[in-house]
């Protein structure tokens, strides 16, 4: 007999959708407050914060549509 994992797709899209903010607002206020206090932030750390916000921006928009939309439809 199958058992079946009851997943709960509200609270993924949540998560997701917050985790994208988090990722989003640290991406940002890194680049602001290191320029600040440092004046100028090595190439790889600019780079790695513009990556936290594109990634927060990715994960923000598409995990209520997957977790929230896509996925509840096809099971």
């Amino acid at each position: 007999m199958a058992q079946y994992v009851a997943t709960d797709y509200p609270s993924l899209a949540k998560t997701g959708f917050l985790l994208g903010v988090a990722l989003f607002v640290l991406g940002g206020l890194g680049e602001v407050v290191g320029t600040a206090v440092f004046g100028g932030l090595p190439a790889w750390e600019q780079t790695l914060f513009f990556d936290m916000e594109v990634l927060g921006i990715l994960l923000g928009l598409f995990s209520p549509l997957v977790f929230g939309i896509a996925l509840p439809l096809i099971e």
